[in-house]
């Protein structure tokens, strides 16, 4: 029998990879897809960026979407998606504030 070590995540230490301190957040969001508007929750936000929970796992990285949430409204790009306990979180870019 074969044993597989696992590896960590990339994302598992994201204090190695942010270049900017992140904060908890509460409140709704909206993205809205070519198909579809997606609601979801606010998890964390950044002066650059931000993470959603929603049930929505169709969006892709590189997507560029436009976005509101209670303290900011533009266009964000995904840069990452995961499924946790069957809800997606993703993770975003600002890349233009209105």
């Amino acid at each position: 029998m074969r044993t597989v070590m696992e590896q960590p995540h990339p994302l598992a230490n994201p204090r190695e990879q942010r270049k900017e301190p992140r904060r908890q957040a509460k409140g709704s969001v909206t993205i809205q897809t070519p198909r579809a508007e997606v609601q979801g929750q606010l998890v964390d936000v950044s002066e650059s960026g931000f993470r959603m929970a929603h049930g929505d796992a169709s969006l892709e990285p590189g997507q560029v979407l436009p976005f509101a949430h209670r303290e900011a409204s533009g266009e964000a790009r995904v840069i990452w998606n995961r499924i946790l306990s069957g809800r997606v979180e993703t993770g975003f870019l600002i890349v233009e504030r209105w």
